[in-house]
C-alpha cells in the first residue's frame, strides 16, 4: 500500500539496515516490475516506452528494464554511458536535454559511424542543429533527429517542474521549426528529420495540458510532413504522476493514454504518426524506492522533532521543491513496529543531519521513537539517488534491492577516501 509498508518489506528494510548500516536506499523489485508493467499496459506496443534515466540511472537497477519492454532517454554523455552499462541497445536509446555540448554531439556521430546509431537526438535550437550537422557532415554520416517544441501550455504542476510553460528554457516555439531545419542543412542534409518531441512537465495533476501538447504535436507533424518525407514520429514525453500521498490523488496512466487515443481517433489512419513514444521515469521507479534512516535525536517539541541520519544529501526533493513523501517507522523503542502502527501515533517532524535548516524530510504520525530506531521515507526511487550529493562530506549511501525474499547489493556505500 502506498505510503505504508508491508510486513515483509519492513522486515527486509530492517535486515538491510543491519547488513549495510544506514542511511540506505532500498528498492522493492517486485513493485518496480509491477509499475513497469502498468506503463506497458497503458501504452502497449507499438508505443515506444523510453525510460528517463535522469529519474534513477543506477545500472544495476535499470538493467532490468530492457527485458520489461523499455528503451531509454539520456540527457548527457554520462547518461549514454549509463544506458550502455545497463544493457540498453543504442538503437533503443534517445539523446535529449538542453545542455548538449561537443562531447554529446561527438557521441551521437560516433555511434552512427560505428554502425550502431542512437534511436534519435532531440534538438533544442537552430544553433544545436547547425553544430550537430557540422560534426555529422565531417564524419560522413546521417543522424536521425527530432525537434523539441515548447508547447506553451500551463502545466498542472509545481512551477519548477513546468517545462512546457511559455517561459521555460526548453524547446523552441512552433514557428521556429523551419529555421531549425534550415540551420541543420535542410531536408537533404546530414540530419534526417524524424519528428517532434514534446514535454509538458513532471508530476502533472491533470491531463488538460498534456492533451493540448499532444494535439499541437500532431498538427505540426501534419503541416511539415510534405516537405520532410521522414517526419513520422511524435515523442509525447511524460509527466505521468505518482501518488506521494493518498492513492487516487493524481490522474492514472489510463487517463493520459485515453487522451492520446481520442486525439489519434480524429485523424485519418494514413495521416497518423508512424511512431509514437513516451518517456516515463518517475512512474516506473518512484514508488518502489525507500530511504531508510536511523534516529539520532528526539526533541519533545510541538510537533515532536526527530533527527535521523538520512537527509537532503540522499533525498533533496523536500528541500528543493517542498515535496511531501510518506514516512513510516520501522521500529519503535528498539522493537519492530507491528502491522497497523503500534503505540500512540504522534505528529512528528522528521529532519535530516545536514547542516542546513532546509534539511527537512516531512511530517507524519509516528509511534514513540528513541535513538537507534529506524524510519523509512517512501516513494523515494525517483530523483533520490540520481540527485544525491556528498555535501558535508557524506559518502553516497548503499543501495539494496529486495526481490520478495532475498536482498541484493546494487551499489556499495561510497568510500570516504573518494570524497573531494
Amino acid at each position: 500500500m502506498l505510503g505504508d509498508v508491508t510486513p515483509s518489506l519492513a522486515d527486509a528494510a530492517r535486515r538491510a539496515a543491519r547488513r549495510t548500516g544506514t542511511p540506505l536506499l532500498l528498492t522493492d523489485l517486485p513493485r518496480l516490475a509491477a509499475d513497469a508493467a502498468a506503463v506497458r499496459a497503458a501504452f502497449p506496443d507499438p508505443w515506444l516506452r523510453l525510460y528517463a534515466l535522469k529519474a534513477n540511472g543506477l545500472p544495476a537497477l535499470t538493467a532490468r528494464l530492457p527485458a520489461l519492454g523499455f528503451g531509454a532517454t539520456a540527457v548527457s554523455a554520462g547518461e549514454l554511458a549509463l544506458a550502455a552499462r545497463a544493457g540498453f541497445p543504442p538503437g533503443q536509446v534517445a539523446l535529449e536535454g538542453i545542455g548538449k555540448g561537443e562531447a554529446e554531439l561527438r557521441a551521437v556521430v560516433r555511434a552512427a559511424r560505428m554502425g550502431s546509431p542512437l534511436l534519435w537526438t532531440s534538438l533544442e535550437s537552430a544553433e544545436e542543429a547547425a553544430a550537430l550537422a557540422r560534426v555529422a557532415e565531417r564524419a560522413g554520416v546521417r543522424c536521425d533527429v527530432l525537434v523539441r517544441v515548447n508547447p506553451e501550455v500551463a502545466p498542472e504542476t509545481h512551477r519548477g517542474l513546468a517545462v512546457g510553460a511559455v517561459a521555460s528554457k526548453f524547446g523552441i516555439p512552433a514557428e521556429e521549426l523551419p529555421a531549425v531545419v534550415e540551420a541543420g542543412g535542410g531536408p537533404d542534409g546530414p540530419l534526417r528529420w524524424r519528428g517532434i518531441h514534446l514535454h509538458v512537465g513532471s508530476q502533472l495533476g491533470a491531463v488538460d495540458a498534456w492533451r493540448s501538447a499532444f494535439r499541437l504535436g500532431l498538427r505540426l507533424l501534419a503541416l511539415r510532413r510534405a516537405g520532410l518525407p521522414d517526419f513520422d514520429t511524435l515523442d509525447a514525453g511524460s509527466g505521468f504522476p505518482v501518488a506521494y500521498g493518498e492513492p487516487g490523488s493524481v490522474p492514472p496512466l489510463s487517463a493520459f493514454a485515453a487522451v492520446a487515443a481520442e486525439e489519434l481517433a480524429g485523424i485519418a489512419p494514413d495521416a497518423r504518426p508512424r511512431r509514437l513514444a513516451i518517456e516515463p521515469g518517475r512512474a516506473v521507479v518512484a514508488a518502489s524506492g525507500w530511504l531508510v534512516g536511523r534516529v539520532l535525536h528526539v526533541r519533545e517539541r510541538d510537533p515532536r522533532l526527530v533527527v535521523i541520519d538520512a537527509g537532503m544529501t540522499e533525498l533533496i526533493r523536500p528541500a528543493l521543491y517542498g515535496a511531501e513523501h510518506p514516512i513510516v517507522a520501522l521500529t519503535s523503542r528498539g522493537a519492530p513496529v507491528p502491522e497497523g502502527g503500534g503505540g500512540e501515533q504522534v505528529r512528528t517532524r522528521v529532519d535530516g543531519p545536514v547542516c542546513e535548516s532546509t534539511d527537512r524530510l516531512g511530517e507524519a504520525l509516528l509511534p514513540p521513537l528513541v535513538r537507534g530506531d529506524l524510519v523509512a521515507i517512501g516513494v523515494a526511487g525517483a530523483y533520490g539517488t540520481a540527485m544525491a550529493s556528498t555535501y558535508n562530506g557524506r559518502p553516497r549511501p548503499p543501495e539494496v534491492g529486495w526481490d520478495g525474499s532475498g536482498l541484493h547489493l546494487l551499489r556499495a556505500r561510497g568510500r570516504r577516501s573518494a570524497l573531494p
